[in-house]
């Protein structure tokens, strides 16, 4: 018995399954069926063809090039530097214009620097002392301004080192020196390309107005597409007051986002805006602002080198590109198509499952979606089989026969005789 059992699961796996349609009338599969492809409908052709573009070829290899230009003069006067006029070439670093540069609103220096002898300020920790052996001679200050010389000065109880002297002075800021830097302007121009389609475009407006960008000043509304920022705007759209980002610096990323639609025309594909502070942390205000410092050398009348040390404040800019673009595509239209009726399939095979395990009436539905058949054909060589059609053809016609004779003994006909 065990035997056959597993002849018969063996010879099984050679059964051809063919499909068989049948019309089950019950209305709640029925609506079910029709709701699961309206949805399939809805979502293959309101979301993958209309919002996503599904018929579309895409690329976001954007390859970008941006080149920043500042204009705006600013006047200042300081104890230690008198009277300066600022321009592009002293505020804008690097001056030359880049997609990460750094605009100077704010500064502190110490001027006619020179090398020498002088005591360590009391701000560094490993320069202090309490005698001179804490001073090693020829050691470095961890994070100082010098090299010790082997004295410990009571006057500060700091470490005497060779350095720059006087040493950098140590204080916070307390206005912006450069508060007019919010009506300096900056010039973004950002060349992109898409190189599967050949694509090419510039964010500056097409336009054969020579006097355009001279007059322009970039407006969400009014001027979308000129590329010149007021610096004040630029900052306020971060949600941030330029004043308090002038005063300890800060950082800036400017966002461009190319997403462009090249079935419709050239002129459809612009660039979008966006501005957001980077530096801000809202767990650690400390962490926040921007400054560096550089040297500027000079050399007096008897030779000597003499320096300024500045430590500048300011707002460092990251200009970052981003895009997208698509074009229509017979592929991704057939793939797109493929997976909706991929969709379909699938709820036939939840529906089937309702009807044919969830439903009362499911036994019935089952005996009716599933049959074998097996074809035997007749051997002739057997004597029985081979009255078997005669016998079964007698069986027929007594059959017919039986038939009509109810027929004819039906009321109905019994009145037509009548």
């Amino acid at each position: 018995m065990a035997q056959n059992t597993w002849k018969n699961f063996f010879l099984s796996v050679f059964d051809y399954k063919t499909e068989k349609y049948v019309i089950a009338k019950n209305k709640k599969v029925g609506v079910l069926f029709r709701c699961f492809q309206l949805a399939v409908l809805v979502y293959i052709v309101g979301w993958v063809f209309v919002i996503k573009k599904g018929y579309q070829e895409r690329e976001e290899s954007i390859q970008s090039s941006v080149i920043t230009k500042l204009k705006g003069v600013a006047l200042t006067n300081t104890t230690d530097s008198g009277l300066h006029l600022w321009g592009p070439e002293d505020y804008a670093i690097p001056p030359q214009g880049e997609r990460v540069f750094f605009v100077v609103t704010n500064f502190i220096e110490t001027p006619n620097q020179r090398l020498g002898h002088c005591a360590e300020s009391i701000k560094v920790p490993d320069g202090h002392c309490k005698e001179d052996a804490d001073c090693t001679e020829g050691e470095t200050v961890i994070a100082g301004h010098g090299i010790k010389s082997g004295q410990c000065l009571n006057s500060t109880g700091t470490c005497e080192i060779f350095g720059w002297c006087p040493i950098e002075k140590y204080h916070k800021p307390q206005e912006e020196v450069l508060r007019k830097a919010e009506n300096f302007t900056i010039y973004m121009k950002n060349f992109i390309r898409f190189p599967k389609f050949q694509f090419s475009k510039s964010n500056v407006l097409d336009t054969n107005n020579d006097t355009y960008l001279k007059g322009c000043t970039y407006d969400k509304t009014l001027h979308p597409y000129c590329p010149i920022f007021r610096l004040g705007d630029l900052v306020s759209w971060t949600g941030h007051s330029f004043q308090d980002m002038a005063l300890m610096g800060g950082s800036v990323g400017v966002l461009i986002q190319w997403n462009c639609d090249l079935d419709k025309d050239y002129s459809k594909c612009n660039p979008h805006y966006s501005f957001t502070r980077l530096d801000v942390n809202a767990n650690n205000s400390i962490t926040s602002g921007y400054n560096f410092r550089y040297a500027r050398y000079y050399k007096d009348a008897a030779g000597k080198t003499y320096r300024t040390l500045t430590k500048v404040y300011g707002i460092r800019f990251d200009i970052m590109v981003t895009g997208k673009a698509g074009k229509f595509n017979i592929i991704p239209t057939i793939v797109n198509i493929g997976s909706g009726l991929a969709l379909m399939g699938a709820g036939v095979f939840i529906c089937d499952m309702v009807l044919l395990y969830m439903m009362k009436k499911s036994t019935f539905y089952r005996e009716k979606k599933f049959e074998s058949a097996k074809y035997e054909p007749f051997r002739w060589n057997d004597k029985r089989m081979r009255a078997r059609p005669l016998r079964m053809d007698r069986t027929i016609g007594k059959q017919v026969t039986e038939q009509q004779q109810l027929t004819n003994l039906s009321p109905e006909n019994q009145q037509g005789a009548k």
